[in-house]
């Protein structure tokens, strides 16, 4: 005998239910974002509209960073474009799944997009089960995390507003600690490895660039190593099964 499907309510739960460990670990970016907007030069509301209306923690730091070394609207744009590219190859993943929905829950959905949601829905999605309510999965894990942002964000704009003298605490140091752990348990692979290293040598070599334009072109650098490498490992991937079947094949009919 099947068991019954889960209905929306249930799939809405579970989502934000499965989402957990990502609200506890974004927490404290949430703060810290929060925390440093108003030494940067943001009001309280521009912070609470960042994370309202952006709603990405990396591009909101990036953000923060140019904005308080007076970057220009033009270059803070571009950064954060290039650095939230990776969202394309999230929503290329999964397209198969939402590409019958309509409009009014595919443009929310792709809003709320992030790499935590992503990795706990892609999970839901490729589950061998024709479970017809999984979207309502992905809004629960989705709204879990838009509104731990925005809960957080607040907490550290309050937090900023209540310390005396926050701007002298050297918290902008943050923002390294955080990008650090955000990266580094990345790095899994070489293509990865020498995204970052090319990213970080640009960044060196053009920190002196108006405009902070050198972390546009780190970015940019960091894009076109990893893309090139991963393109020729697929390359190499692609050449070495046929070979390996082949000689699999001569190996299964050798004489004993």
């Amino acid at each position: 005998m099947t068991q019954p499907h889960p209905s929306r309510r249930t799939e809405l739960w579970h989502g934000a239910r499965d989402s957990l460990p990502m609200l506890v670990g974004a927490a404290p970016f949430g703060v810290i974002f929060g925390t440093l907007a108003a030494p940067s030069g943001l009001s309280v509301f521009g912070a609470l509209g960042m994370s309202l209306f952006v709603f990405a923690g990396s591009s909101q730091f990036i953000a923060l960073t140019l904005l308080a070394s007076g970057a220009g609207l033009a270059v803070i744009v571009l950064t954060t474009l290039v650095v939230n590219l990776r969202h394309a190859l999230y929503s290329a993943t999964l397209l198969p799944y939402v590409a019958g929905l309509g409009q009014r829950w595919r443009i929310p959905l792709a809003f709320w997009l992030t790499d935590e949601t992503f990795a706990v829905v892609q999970h839901r999605y490729g589950q061998a089960d024709d479970a017809p309510h999984k979207h309502w999965y992905h809004l629960g894990s989705s709204l879990a995390m838009y509104c731990n942002w925005l809960f957080w964000t607040l907490a550290g704009v309050l937090l900023g507003r209540s310390v005396e003298g926050l701007d002298k605490l050297g918290l902008e140091f943050a923002m390294a600690a955080t990008f650090t752990g955000i990266v580094v348990p990345m790095l899994r692979n070489v293509p990865m490895v020498a995204a970052a290293l090319a990213a970080a040598t640009v960044a060196l070599l053009a920190r002196n660039l108006d405009y902070k334009l050198g972390l546009m072109l780190a970015a940019l650098a960091g894009v076109v190593v990893g893309v090139c490498l991963e393109s020729r490992k697929t390359v190499a991937d692609g050449e070495g099964a046929p070979r390996k079947a082949a000689e699999d094949m001569g190996n299964r009919y050798e004489p004993l």
